[in-house]
């Protein structure tokens, strides 16, 4: 019986903080619609002033040379522009990039192929190295998998309208969405980020993000608010809410895009979850005493608090995974119905969640009915990622410093079929232990699938199916690529 309480009352609690979280989406709609028209002012383009775009790069031998060439068909005066290459690689990728930088150079760009002795710092010591000798007034940044547009920078810098603006971002649009379900389930999960969140966060008056790439800031800006920090994985999430605090305004560009590509395989994707989980919680317990310290309206300090910890949802998703299949048992073998009627109002943060991608599809995608019919298995995905990310959250609450592990590209370009390369980074790869941790809590939650039939629980089965096919699909799909590795390396 004691048993049987402590497993309810755990039960219960983790759900009234999933839906805390979940429920955010009712406030996300509200003012999405109070601040509908609340749109960005723009004015004069900026053509006299001198721009430096830095092309962070960690042995990117596949998508360098396209970036730099996009870099360099930018519509944009050639004497306005400096390019600077942040090369911190260790393989092919230093010699092909040294060569098609001679080859711009000769064109006659201002590009440099800049080298360090050691990666210290990741991204963020690559950036604040190249900010020493950057001779613009405005830095724009594109990560190596971004392919941005010709006129990225008269889109964005008119929007520079006073002297306190910071920084403009622009939302990322996927290259290879339509690639294979996981490519589409990815695109569904960034929208709801870039096109919901960041505009309703920015029209609202409350501090946004820059997104690491896809975006350009004033250089006073970033130097002003003690330039790129290297303490936790998320630096560009650092970076904006220690400029916001000093008083610096951001700009959200939701109609203009900059194309990207996104991981199509399941460890890559993992790994990019995790170091953003573990950087938020990171950034966070660095910067949550300095929000609420700071002189800003309440409203914003409690919309960052959530910004910064809403990745806690995670451990209690993956308790509430964990304890779903005994509470089928108790149920059935005790006095507690009452509670597991109580239980049904969590149904709420479902719905909240699914308004607020409803939401985000309609506002871009004029087949945003088809797209939208893929919110279960989002739903399923995110459940099975639960231990991945529960684990960067505790390694980040614990303060465990890790290595800024890439993501590995691609070049896939098209729209479906196979990748333009096979990826030899991918062969790298390790498989984490926990993935089989996530193969072990498929088989248990498929135990909860056949109780929830035995005792014919049919409002438990929907979310016992996802649990299960969530931790399944991430389980096989990440130990698919160990099978695969051999294929992968080079002759």
């Amino acid at each position: 019986m004691i048993f049987d309480e402590i497993v309810l009352f755990t039960y219960i609690f983790s759900l009234s903080i999933i839906l805390i979280f979940g429920s955010h989406g009712f406030i996300m709609i509200y003012y999405h619609h109070k601040y509908r028209k609340n749109n960005p002012q723009s004015k004069e383009s900026h053509e006299n002033d001198l721009v430096t775009i830095q092309l962070p790069m960690f042995n990117e031998m596949y998508v360098a040379e396209r970036l730099i060439d996009a870099i360099c068909e930018m519509d944009y005066p050639k004497d306005k522009l400096e390019i600077q290459v942040l090369d911190d690689s260790n393989d092919e990728t230093v010699d092909i990039v040294a060569k098609k930088v001679k080859e711009k150079q000769n064109e006659g760009f201002d590009i440099q192929h800049i080298r360090r002795t050691n990666r210290s710092g990741f991204k963020a010591g690559a950036l604040k190295e190249g900010l020493k000798t950057a001779k613009g007034k405005y830095v724009a940044i594109f990560d190596a998998d971004f392919i941005p547009k010709k006129n990225f920078l008269h889109k964005t810098l008119k929007y520079f309208t006073t002297d306190k603006i910071g920084l403009v971002q622009t939302r990322w649009e996927h290259l290879n969405e339509d690639f294979s379900i996981l490519t589409k389930i990815q695109a569904l999960a960034l929208d709801g980020h870039f096109v919901i969140e960041q505009t309703v966060r920015n029209k609202s008056g409350f501090f946004i993000q820059f997104n690491g790439t896809g975006g350009v800031w004033l250089k006073e800006c970033i130097e002003d608010a003690g330039n790129w920090h290297a303490d936790t994985l998320t630096e560009d999430l650092d970076l904006s809410y220690r400029a916001q605090l000093r008083g610096w305004k951001f700009v959200y560009l939701r109609d203009f895009t900059t194309p990207a590509e996104l991981p199509t395989e399941m460890n890559a994707l993992k790994a990019q979850q995790f170091r953003w989980t573990k950087g938020a919680i990171e950034t966070g317990m660095k910067l949550l005493p300095m929000v609420w310290k700071g002189k800003i309206p309440l409203r914003v300090k409690l919309q960052a608090t959530f910004n910064l910890t809403n990745n806690l949802v995670f451990p209690f998703t993956l308790m509430a995974g964990i304890l779903n299949v005994p509470l089928i048992f108790i149920k059935n073998s005790g006095p507690y119905w009452n509670f597991f009627n109580f239980m049904a109002i969590f149904v709420v943060a479902f719905i909240s969640t699914f308004l607020f991608y409803l939401f985000a599809q309609k506002d871009v995608h004029a087949d945003w009915r088809k797209k939208i019919t893929l919110f279960p298995l989002f739903m399923a995905g995110s459940m099975g990622f639960a231990l991945n990310n529960t684990r960067a959250v505790i390694e980040g609450l614990m303060n465990r410093k890790s290595e800024f592990v890439r993501t590995p590209k691609f070049k896939t370009e098209k729209k479906t079929g196979e990748p333009a390369v096979k990826d030899k980074y991918l062969a790298k790869t390790k498989v984490q232990p926990s993935t089989y941790v996530e193969l072990l809590l498929a088989a248990y939650c498929l135990i909860g699938v056949g109780a929830a039939v035995y005792f014919m629980e049919i409002a438990a089965l929907p979310f016992q199916l996802m649990f299960f096919f969530g931790f399944a699909t991430v389980s096989i799909m990440s130990l698919k690529q160990s099978f695969t590795k051999k294929e992968l390396l080079p002759e």
